[in-house]
């Protein structure tokens, strides 16, 4: 790992991570952090460690005593045409160009990064970032609370599916909803089981109509 992003790492260090590549529904969500070396925040660690009330009470931090901050996403549209791979990295490239200060370095979480040589900086992806690296651990978390915020309006605007209890994972009420009810227009149709359950409303709705015999008339 480069010492850039564990000590001696320049002020204008951007941590990278996304929320939501796994779900059924709604869009993958990256954020990007500036942490400000003199504004420490305690408690910065991988969003997926820490409680939904931990997450809440670190985000408002994060936003009001970073250098800068910034969101990006890829919708359900974009996934479905390029994948949730490529929209990953569309959502971080647009999460890097909302930043308000131009990063030196940047650490991404995983290991791949968007094409980013537009910008002018050192990219480094850190499988476990998010653990490992604050930067990026203040994004993950920004990310996820983020996406979870979202969520819980398509559950306002999309009802039936639970979004804002799984927030758009392949639980099993969520797979018992989409049975149901079929897709909602936030769900990703490249993704198997969504494909499925459009296939069982398509089949469903060119089913015959069973017939009554008319009656004899004598």
């Amino acid at each position: 790992m480069s010492p850039a992003c564990v000590g001696g790492r320049p002020a204008s260090v951007a941590g990278v991570d996304e929320a939501g590549r796994g779900p059924l529904a709604g869009p993958v969500v990256a954020a990007a952090v500036i942490l400000d070396p003199s504004r420490p925040i305690e408690g910065l660690d991988d969003s997926k460690r820490l409680s939904a009330p931990q997450r809440e009470r670190l985000a408002p931090l994060i936003r009001a005593r970073a250098r800068a901050w910034a969101i990006g996403s890829a919708d359900r549209a974009e996934i479905d045409v390029l994948n949730i791979l490529q929209a990953t990295l569309l959502a971080m490239r647009r999460a890097l160009l909302g930043l308000g200060v131009r990063p030196a370095y940047v650490c991404i979480d995983g290991n791949r990064a968007p094409q980013l040589a537009d910008l002018g900086c050192t990219v480094e992806t850190i499988v476990g970032g998010d653990a490992l690296v604050p930067a990026i651990s203040a994004a993950s978390i920004l990310a996820k609370t983020h996406r979870d915020a979202l969520m819980c309006v398509l559950e306002r605007t999309h009802p039936g599916y639970g979004f804002a209890r799984h927030k758009g994972y392949g639980t099993a009420a969520h797979l018992e909803a989409l049975r149901r009810l079929g897709p909602s227009s936030e769900h990703r149709l490249s993704f198997a089981p969504v494909r499925a359950a459009a296939a069982q409303v398509v089949t469903a709705a060119h089913a015959p109509v069973p017939t009554r015999p008319c009656p004899r008339r004598d």
